[in-house]
């Protein structure tokens, strides 16, 4: 196929807070150097923040070092926290306050504020094109380019037009090559030209496997005079077992509206299990639901999140390429927070490929960036929260915090000893026939909601005339094996209604709703047979979050 190809010095492959701050960065400097490097960002949602969703609490470390003055140019960082409270949560009408001095250090939010992620996205794209960034959004990458040695030469975005027989309709447009000397990866958590690039290089053959939490989100408007902003309050426990990881998280923010959400530990081992349905459970312990009586839902959306921590980061460049943000598993899973060690690994990198771009050596794309994180206070936060995910898993909820509380607090994770988890997520299920059955009761339509109602307050809309973009490697698999051995999970924990077993005449099928796909990736990390693969959909396509 012959495609039009643009050259530029750097491509960037996604619009969130990492790929947006090496995009300022690069641009920062190319102005102090007099350079006039051209460098190109592609995101695949409709607009920046379109598909961006996240708690969101947030550290300002990274955002002061890239601009100082964010405050005076208006970046939008809603509210301060004001305090934190953290419960452990018995049963669905019991909880426990947990006391401020037992709370891990890690989790304790002072000069940190609870934002709008996606807003914080859109003002830095703004930033970038202020500063001549080439955003393109609504155009996924769909490709990597290599050269005859493997080395990355850049990125193929999506096709357009194609319908769902694979044939080229009348609005078809090819897609573009963006050719460039670096390309940075920063498509967020799983993302697939991210996983590709693994693969191809093992680039986690020396790691721990990734580890992965399934979070979901609600925005409510509630009566002022109940609102705190601020407020940030965390539970532990019900309604998931000692064994099974997760936590939920109600924060006060402007106007009268709170952000809350769980997250559910993808390596939960009982099929029945739903994250979505644990969810709406969990709304009605009166921590929450005394909170959101009588307030109305306004938005819903769903994000996987990496957990691994320190142990699970791959090896993060290969010639002409590397990963950062999310997209290597950044996140601090002991802070539950990644917005602003994306940020920094987005800036070292460009401050990397900076530093090659300066040499102007056309033939060489070697670059720093490995020893320079290794250096940087990302790589030491990560390091002293190594022990935290594995030690949940190893020891269970309750004792895990336990463990939690006694290494950051006490020892400052300066333990002498590393723990690992080396079982994949998708690994963990057990047979259906040895689990118990989960009874989720019907909604109430007042503090909790069905999947169908929730996706359409994520405003999420696909192109139905396309491919489907959820890739099956074998179509029998779903109801040949993982029906009878495991129920068939991806209808349990897919939070966006998009698989479901349906009976025809006495006859079994496993159907796809990929219209409703909010692009999570749920479904690419936890089916046991690894036989889902999510690839991007046409351009635009998916959520478009607002506030989230």
């Amino acid at each position: 196929m012959t495609r039009e190809s643009m050259e530029f010095d750097v491509v960037i492959v996604g619009g969130g807070p990492s790929g947006l701050s090496a995009a300022i960065k690069l641009a920062q400097i190319s102005q102090e150097k007099g350079k006039d490097w051209q460098i190109a960002l592609v995101e695949k949602g409709s607009e920046i923040g379109a598909h961006i969703i996240s708690g969101a609490v947030v550290e300002p470390t990274a955002l002061d070092e890239l601009i100082p003055n964010w405050q005076e140019l208006g970046a939008p960082m809603g509210v301060k926290v004001s305090g934190d409270d953290f419960y452990y949560l018995r049963s669905q009408d019991k909880s426990v306050k947990v006391p401020h001095m037992f709370i891990p250090s890690p989790m304790k939010n002072n000069g940190n504020y609870i934002i709008s992620l996606g807003n914080l996205c859109r003002w830095l794209g703004e930033q970038a094109e202020n500063l001549g960034i080439n955003i393109f959004p609504g155009f996924p990458a769909t490709e990597i380019i290599y050269d005859e040695n493997d080395q990355v030469k850049g990125i193929i975005t999506q096709d357009m037009g194609v319908g769902e027989d694979g044939k080229e309709k009348g609005s078809y447009e090819p897609g573009y090559e963006l050719l460039a000397k670096h390309t940075i990866f920063s498509e967020g958590c799983r993302g697939h030209l991210g996983k590709d690039l693994i693969k191809k290089f093992n680039l986690d053959a020396k790691s721990d496997p990734q580890h992965y939490g399934l979070g979901i989100k609600e925005i409510w408007q509630i009566d002022e005079a109940q609102s705190y902003p601020g407020k940030v309050v965390h539970t532990l426990g019900w309604p998931l077992n000692n064994h099974t990881e997760g936590g939920g998280f109600l924060y006060h923010t402007e106007k009268g509206k709170v952000a809350l959400g769980f997250i559910t530990a993808l390596n939960y081992d009982n099929p029945h299990l739903s994250p979505f349905e644990e969810f709406q459970r969990w709304k009605h312990n009166p921590v929450i639901k005394d909170v959101i009586n009588n307030g109305k839902r306004i938005a819903y959306g769903a994000r996987a999140m990496n957990k691994g921590g320190f142990q699970s980061l791959p090896e993060i460049e290969v010639p002409g390429a590397c990963l950062a943000g999310c997209e290597a598993g950044f996140l601090n899973p002991a802070k539950i927070k990644g917005t602003h060690t994306a940020m920094k690994t987005g800036m070292i990198a460009a401050q990397s490929i900076a530093d090659n771009l300066l040499k102007e050596d056309i033939n060489d794309v070697k670059t720093s960036y490995t020893q320079d994180v290794e250096n940087s206070w990302v790589f030491t936060e990560l390091k002293k929260s190594r022990n935290f995910e594995p030690s949940l898993n190893k020891f269970g909820t309750f004792f895990g915090a336990a463990f939690t509380f006694i290494d950051q607090n006490i020892f400052r994770g300066k333990l002498p000893f590393t723990l690992h988890n080396k079982k994949a997520d998708y690994a963990c299920l057990k047979p259906v026939d040895s689990c118990k059955k989960i009874h989720y009761s019907k909604p109430d339509n007042k503090i909790s909601f069905d999947k169908l109602s929730s996706v359409f307050l994520s405003s999420t809309n696909h192109e139905e005339d396309q491919p489907c973009h959820l890739k099956l490697k074998d179509a029998e698999i779903p109801i040949a094996l993982n029906l009878p051995k495991w129920s068939e999970p991806a209808q349990h924990y897919c939070p966006a209604a998009v698989y479901e077993v349906i009976n025809e005449n006495n006859t079994k099928s496993f159907r796809i709703n990929s219209q409703n796909c909010v692009h999570c990736k749920t479904c690419d990390i936890k089916d046991p047979s690894q036989n889902i693969t999510w690839v991007t959909p046409e351009g635009g396509g998916g959520p478009n979050y607002s506030n989230m």
